[in-house]
């Protein structure tokens, strides 16, 4: 299935992007592929908080410390931990810290820069980023190897049916969910490396902000996210499919598959 048969029938109020890239010496030629409809930013704090803990770590001196907050905010995406790294280092450090080292360029978030969350990207950045990071890992950089083996961790319940959907168990995987009240979309994102061997990988990255219009189920969403209650169930039901369909697609176009298992005609729904 291809992007274009995925998104004709998106709601118009909907945003969804998705981007890839294929590269590594010794490999096929380099290749990107992306595609976007609807806005061209969006909000995905989850799938920056192995980024930020990557390069937040040359600036913390105390490795013990940096470890305690950078391991949970990767492995059940803590937002609290992420927030003790971004307000340790500060905003504008980490974000210029990521563009020296990966060349994607990001802006703190208007108001208030301690919400870190806020900050908006697009999915081909998110991309380029992680293919940074992941050579990274496999060349050789302690904390980038350690990152991406935490990423190995994301347990199934925050993967969104990811690995299954791309016939890859052992990828690293991140991803992220949340409704703001005054929000009437639901945002769930996904990012899968996979690495292919020597310095040769493969990312796939998903973003989606569907309609979510229904008042009660809205306020019912608020209830159970201040209580604390677990949220990924719903965001399965707006957002799994279409999210699993867009990292496959996403890979095929990659010609991803064509050198690793049989390649998947649908995503698991």
């Amino acid at each position: 299935m291809g992007f274009n048969e995925l998104l004709k029938d998106l709601d118009p109020s909907a945003s969804v992007q998705a981007a890839g890239i294929r590269r590594g010496y010794g490999g096929p030629p380099a290749r990107t592929v992306s595609v976007t409809a609807g806005l061209a930013r969006l909000r995905c704090a989850s799938l920056l908080k192995p980024l930020y803990a990557w390069v937040s770590a040359a600036r913390i001196p105390d490795a013990d410390r940096w470890r305690r907050h950078a391991e949970p905010a990767v492995v059940v995406s803590s937002n609290a931990d992420t927030l003790n790294l971004w307000l340790a280092v500060g905003p504008r450090v980490i974000l210029d810290d990521l563009r020296r080292r990966t060349g994607v360029a990001w802006s703190p978030p208007n108001g208030d820069p301690s919400r870190f969350g806020s900050v908006e990207v697009a999915a081909d950045e998110v991309a380029t980023a992680y293919a940074v990071l992941a050579q990274a890992a496999v060349a050789g950089d302690p904390v980038a190897e350690t990152i991406m083996g935490w990423m190995r961790q994301v347990s199934a319940s925050q993967a969104f049916g990811a690995r299954e959907a791309i016939r890859s168990p052992g990828a690293g995987v991140k991803s992220g969910w949340y409704g703001a009240p005054d929000e009437t979309c639901l945002r769930t994102h996904t990012v899968a490396v996979l690495p292919r061997g020597g310095t040769r990988i493969a990312v796939a990255v998903g973003m989606t902000s569907l309609p979510y219009t229904d008042v009660r189920e809205r306020e019912v969403y608020q209830e159970k996210v201040g209580k604390g209650l677990p949220v990924e169930p719903e965001h399965e039901k707006v957002a799994g499919r279409l999210l699993r369909e867009l990292l496959v697609t996403t890979l095929d176009e990659l010609g991803h598959f064509r050198d690793g298992p049989d390649r998947p005609h649908r995503a698991p729904s």
